[in-house]
């Protein structure tokens, strides 16, 4: 196998990693609303809307292999990030009440499940976005060489 075939092949392999990452968020984010009973707040509805797209988008640059699709899905996750981060300092309290979302509904800053004492939906919902936009990017990086 060429180097060109064996960097393709890792290619793949990562754009499947962020394909299975969005896969498993998706089902966890429908898991928690649907399953466990919870609501889900303004933001984060804003979270999965830039999320469940990525589960359709990121199988297209699979088959056949075409890396273009990182133009289309890296937007997607690094705005899921950003909503995240400001979820996450809304729930840690470093965003004051006045510039909350949610005013009808759930409050963005309720925190429904909390594990080991840190691990909130938003911090999830955050690790997930930026582990896709960290793989998308180091695609793009390794296809613009």
């Amino acid at each position: 196998m060429n180097s060109a075939a064996r960097a393709q092949d890792s290619n793949w392999m990562l754009l499947f990693a962020c394909w299975m990452i969005a896969s498993v968020s998706t089902l966890g984010s429908l898991f928690f609303s649907e399953i466990m009973g919870f609501q889900p707040c303004v933001l984060c509805w804003y979270q999965r809307i830039a999320m469940y797209p990525l589960v359709l988008i990121l199988p297209v640059g699979m088959f056949p292999i075409d890396l273009n699709v990182v133009r289309y899905a890296l937007p997607l996750s690094l705005l899921g990030t950003l909503l995240a981060l400001f979820h996450l300092l809304l729930v840690a309290g470093y965003i004051p009440e006045s510039i909350k979302p949610c005013v009808q509904g759930v409050p963005c800053s309720e925190v429904q499940i909390e594990w080991f004492g840190f691990v909130t939906i938003p911090l999830l919902s955050g690790l997930s976005f930026l582990l896709i936009s960290a793989l998308l990017i180091l695609i793009h990086r390794r296809t613009a060489k």
